[in-house]
């Protein structure tokens, strides 16, 4: 994984062996949502204890933190499933990887356009507003 799918943490929150409702809390994953990652493909392989309960590490906890960052961008999951196989692929699907972050910087800038026309159509009419009653805008 690369430094561009890791967001670390500070030396002092790692441990390096977290369980499932660890990373819940951490996360404000749920359990359930964090086993459905795995189940789809989205989490890398999860070790396991010696009893079968799941073991998370901090590299785990810098890939959600990831996965955090492209489920806000919109990202579908489809695609993010896409990204986690070409991670696993390796080295050689850096420029698939990439195409696919840049398509989705596209429809970021395109949605952050549209919502920069929406706040402007907002600010309009709070100012007509605060006109019509007397008071201040904003």
């Amino acid at each position: 994984m690369s430094a561009i799918e890791s967001t670390p943490r500070p030396p002092a929150a790692r441990k390096d062996r977290y369980t499932i409702s660890e990373v819940s809390a951490l996360t404000g994953l749920s359990a359930h949502t964090l086993r459905w990652y795995e189940r789809i493909g989205l989490m890398p392989h999860v070790d396991r204890s010696h009893t079968g309960q799941r073991r998370f590490t901090d590299r785990d906890l810098d890939w959600l933190a990831f996965v955090g960052k492209l489920r806000l961008t919109g990202m579908p999951v489809a695609d993010m499933v896409r990204y986690a196989e070409l991670v696993r692929e390796g080295e050689h699907t850096h420029a698939e990887r990439r195409a696919l972050l840049e398509a989705t910087r596209r429809d970021v800038l395109s949605r952050i356009s549209e919502l920069r026309s929406a706040l402007a159509v907002l600010d309009l009419k709070i100012d007509h507003y605060g006109t019509i009653c007397g008071g201040s805008s904003s």
